[in-house]
Order: C-alpha cells, then sequence, then structure tokens
C-alpha cells in the first residue's frame, strides 16, 4: 500500500524552516498476524517536539533524520489481523513508543494501541484529557500545591496547558493570572477561561509594572510554560515560599547560543523558594487520577477548552512552526 510519510530532512539551526522537513513516498507491507493498520485522523503538535529535532540527550529520543517525524494522534483502523480490534475502531498508540508517524497510514503490533471511546470528542485526547490537561493538573496540584486565596501567574497562558492550569487555579480558590500575546488572547483568558486578570507580553512594555498591578499580594505560584524575559520579571514578585513548577521553556527552544539571564538564586535563596522541573512521564502511575479528576471538572462544565485545528496532513510541518509565533489558541492539533 502506497503513503506518504514527513521526514526530518535536517537538523534545524534556530527556528525550523520548512526545508527541515520532507514529504516522500513509501510503501507498507502486507498486515501479519496480531499487527493493525490505521488511519491517522487528527495529529498533536508540541512544543517539545523541537527539542527532538536536535541530536541532544534528553528525556525522550530525538528525531532521525531520513525518518517519520512522530507525535501524538488519534487514528482509526482500517484493518486488522487482531482479534482486539475491528476496522472502524478508534485508537492511540500506548507502548513503549506512544505516538503515531507523520504518515497517511501505519502498521502497529495490536499490543501498542488501545481503543478510545469516540462519544467523547476525538481531539480532547489530545488536549484537554490528554497530555496537555495531565501536564497542567499535576503539575499546578502535585509541584504548586496551591492553596485558597493564593495567586498563581501562567506564562503561556492562552496554550493547551496554560488555560487548563488557570481554571484549575480558580476552581481551587486561587487569583489566576495569565500572561500571553496580543489583545485576543488576553480577551479569551479574562471572558471565556475566567482568568482574574491577564498580561499581553506583546503590547506591554513594562512587565514589571504590569506584573505588579495584576498581582498586588505578589505571586505565591508561577507555572512556567516559557521561560526567557517573561520569567525573568515575573520571578521579582515571587512571595516567600513561592512555587515554580517549571514545565516549559518555548522562548529558549530555538536559541543558538545558551542565553545569559539575571540570577536567580539569591532571590530563591532569601525567599525560600521551590522550583521544580518535571514532564509528565513522572506521573504515568497516576494518570487515572488525573483523568478522573479532569473528566469530573469537564462534565460540571468548570473546565472549558479551546483548540486550533489546522486542515491537512501537508500542513502539519506549518502547525509545528506556528507554535512558536502563537499562531494557536489551546491546543494546536491538524486534521488529516
Amino acid at each position: 500500500m502506497k503513503i506518504k510519510q514527513i521526514l526530518l530532512a535536517a537538523r534545524p539551526k534556530g527556528l525550523p524552516v520548512a526545508s527541515n522537513f520532507e514529504t516522500v513516498d513509501a510503501i507498507l507491507p502486507e498486515l501479519a498476524e496480531g499487527e493493525v493498520m490505521v488511519k491517522p485522523l487528527y495529529f498533536s503538535v508540541d512544543p517539545y517536539m523541537r527539542g527532538r529535532m536536535n541530536d541532544a540527550r534528553s528525556y525522550i529520543p530525538p528525531f532521525q533524520v531520513g525518518e517519520p517525524i512522530e507525535s501524538g494522534g488519534v487514528a482509526e483502523v482500517t484493518h486488522s489481523k487482531s482479534a482486539q480490534f475491528k476496522t472502524g475502531d478508534k485508537v492511540m498508540s500506548s507502548g513503549p513508543r506512544p505516538f503515531l508517524p507523520w504518515a497517511t497510514a501505519a502498521i502497529f503490533p495490536a499490543e501498542h494501541l488501545r481503543k478510545i471511546d469516540d462519544s467523547i470528542p476525538l481531539t480532547y485526547y489530545l488536549g484537554l484529557l490528554g497530555v496537555p490537561g495531565l501536564t497542567a493538573y499535576f503539575g499546578l496540584v502535585d509541584i504548586g500545591k496551591p492553596k485558597a486565596g493564593e495567586t498563581v501567574v501562567v506564562s503561556g497562558a492562552a496554550g493547551a496547558v496554560g488555560i487548563v492550569v488557570g481554571q484549575i487555579a480558580r476552581i481551587l480558590g486561587c487569583r489566576a493570572v495569565g500572561i500571553a500575546g496580543g489583545a485576543e488572547k488576553i480577551k479569551l483568558l479574562t471572558d471565556t477561561f475566567n482568568f482574574d486578570a491577564a498580561i499581553d507580553y506583546k503590547g506591554n512594555h513594562n512587565m514589571d509594572a504590569a506584573i505588579a498591578a495584576a498581582c498586588p499580594n505578589g505571586v505565591d505560584i508561577y507555572f512556567d510554560n516559557v521561560g526567557g524575559d517573561i520569567s525573568d520579571a515575573v520571578i521579582k514578585h515571587l512571595n516567600f515560599f513561592a512555587r515554580v513548577p517549571l514545565c516549559g521553556q518555548i522562548a529558549l527552544y530555538n536559541s543558538t547560543e545558551i542565553p545569559v539571564g539575571p540570577r536567580i538564586q539569591p532571590i530563591m535563596v532569601t525567599r525560600s523558594i521551590l522550583m521544580q522541573g518535571f514532564i509528565i512521564g513522572n506521573y504515568a502511575s497516576r494518570f487515572g487520577e488525573g483523568f478522573k479528576q479532569l473528566s469530573e471538572w469537564v462534565k460540571e462544565g468548570k473546565i472549558k477548552y479551546t483548540e486550533t485545528v489546522v486542515e491537512g496532513f501537508d500542513q502539519l510541518p506549518a502547525a509545528l512552526l506556528g507554535l512558536f509565533s502563537g499562531r494557536n489558541s489551546g491546543k494546536m492539533v491538524v486534521k488529516v
């Protein structure tokens, strides 16, 4: 069977460009016993994927030049030689590499797939009830340990993780302040997702003053998705015993040199601040807990969600690059 694949053509230097990707034709072999062929329906694109384009040691192996890029996704079974699955089943990969290759079809051992309930919008498995939602939940609840009345600041607040962090903070009785880029995203945060305040870093030339105005009692929890100058500004306002769940550093992912910023250790020492980096895989044994709580809040109408859906398999590279220019509100997915 003839399919299309999108490969990593070359490792980027700085911000990736279209030439770092290559679309090729490939042939899938015949199905063997115990295997399943799937057709991807939706792919997730996420900031962490930029790190996988580098040949560098990390918590997840890098993409290989000349091989398909892969990401989270939802697929439909088209052919099956396994009693576990039938044509039409909606599935996700759950094997040792729980991703779908960027291809118009793929073959998996049956034990590397899990069936999902298609009565729930399929994209929710990539966002609110998937990795972004779980990241928001465990990062805020487990590391941030919010207490009612505290102030929670979220950078990248209009992204897939950020919008959930702010809403959970509100559910738990905290003041939620989001940082995002552009008037449209600021309005989204306050009007749709009920953030108490939002700061437009693009339209604000004095972040220090903006944070002080939005957080008159200082910052108790800073959920950091961005890093860079924004985080430098927030850290000045951290209270004694503040907590910083360190989730992402998207402002730095395309840096070609090691950036040097303010030395934050004196503030952390003198104010007894806890900063902890984490990845969602750290909480794999507790995913059931997170999924259950998020599902309950969704059913109760306490959490809302938004997505940016890009149409077309060939738009995958552009959608990924769009993350670094703020093209998305909420989760960015590509509908195949």
